[in-house]
């Protein structure tokens, strides 16, 4: 539920996708070599993309014959990887998979997200086994999906509040059986995958410290390890009664704002932007908070990950926002982001007179009660 209520950054969306792949037991080629052998019913003769993602932006690319390619090449360990296509002009990649050096077949329908198929690859079979572990919370998450939509249309409150309350308990049943596989599976890909995916960019991801620490090395310093080490890194960095990190960032005026200016105010550094849906149904509710508790010496100092300055400008005044905003236009490359670690929105950081964090993510109501507890 939280990767559907959340806006995240590219790599988490496409982490979250459930492919399946055979029943047939997989087996790495021993020359250390992987062949992926594919179709995509509805691709002719346009080219395909393999994504290693792990390569950043690097792209392998073929031009398909008949919807038919065939990618080759060797890899150390195994890869999350992204398999994709042009569409009007423009790059998708719907499809994700585990590389194996060892032979893969893929077929897949260029309309149907789910309709990939993997053959060959062992990590992948292992994908698979895991993701029937989680069946059921699969069905139950898109059943609250189901509801947050219903309940989003007809501007039902109360029933949003209750979603998001399942919707935790049904992610911390997804976190501790991540928890419970990485520490029974000391040496699995799919362990830090699974990990990474419950764990990276949320507000709290010490508590999957012990099973990161139970994982061999090399997972460790796999791909998805270094991402999951940097969270618990910055959850360190921005624990509950530290010292928030100082910046200063332009506000929409070009002026330099520093955070130490709110010394002596409680203020939220609210993490947000204009194209981010949650961020914006969130907004009422900050607003609120902040008319109640502003004549009390509250204050927030918006940070946006936005990266087209018109746009920004225009949701603030329809919004309602009357508070300083910042940022650098950088998007998801904001170093204010990566200093906070904020992989997702909308986030937020409470702070005392002093700049220590006293909370962080606060929700829906959950803000102004936090305030009242705080503010006299």
């Amino acid at each position: 539920m939280r990767n559907y209520i959340v806006c995240l950054m590219v790599l988490a969306a496409v982490a979250c996708k459930n492919n399946s792949s055979s029943d047939g037991k997989s087996v790495r080629n021993s020359d250390s070599s992987f062949v992926v052998a594919g179709k995509i019913n509805g691709i002719e003769n346009d080219w395909i993309y393999l994504y290693r993602v792990e390569r950043g932006d690097k792209l392998d690319s073929v031009r398909a014959n008949q919807g038919s390619f065939e990618f080759k090449g060797n890899i150390a360990h195994p890869e999350f990887c992204l398999i994709g296509f042009t569409e009007n002009g423009e790059k998708q990649f719907p499809y994700s998979f585990f590389l194996d050096n060892s032979n893969i077949k893929i077929e897949a329908k260029k309309d149907s997200l789910n309709s990939l198929q993997v053959t060959g690859s062992p990590t992948q079979d292992e994908l698979k086994d895991y993701d029937s572990k989680t069946r059921d919370l699969q069905k139950r998450n898109k059943e609250l999906e189901r509801q947050y939509q219903l309940a989003m249309m007809n501007r039902d409150k109360l029933k949003i509040d209750s979603i998001f309350k399942a919707a935790g308990e049904l992610q911390d049943e997804a976190r501790q059986i991540s928890i419970d596989y990485a520490k029974a599976n000391r040496g699995s890909y799919v362990a830090i995958y699974q990990l990474n995916r419950n764990f990276s960019g949320d507000e709290n991801p010490a508590i999957a410290q012990s099973a990161f620490d139970s994982l061999e090395p090399k997972i460790q310093q796999s791909f998805f390890g270094n991402n999951l080490k940097q969270s618990l890194d910055n959850a360190r960095r921005t624990a509950i009664g530290t010292v928030a990190p100082e910046f200063a960032l332009n506000d929409v005026n070009g002026k330099p704002v520093s955070l130490t200016s709110y010394k002596g105010k409680y203020t939220l550094v609210d993490f947000w932007a204009s194209w981010c849906g949650p961020c914006r149904q969130e907004n009422p509710e900050v607003v609120k908070a902040f008319r109640q508790f502003h004549p009390k010496g509250f204050e927030i100092l918006g940070v946006s990950l936005d990266e087209e300055k018109d746009k920004w400008l225009v949701a603030i005044q329809k919004d309602g926002l009357n508070w300083t905003h910042v940022s650098d236009l950088k998007g998801w490359r904001s170093d204010v982001a990566a200093l906070y670690g904020v992989q997702a929105i909308p986030m937020n950081f409470l702070l005392d007179k002093d700049g220590k964090i006293i909370a962080k993510g606060l929700r829906g109501e959950a803000l102004a009660e936090k305030l009242a507890e705080v503010i006299k």
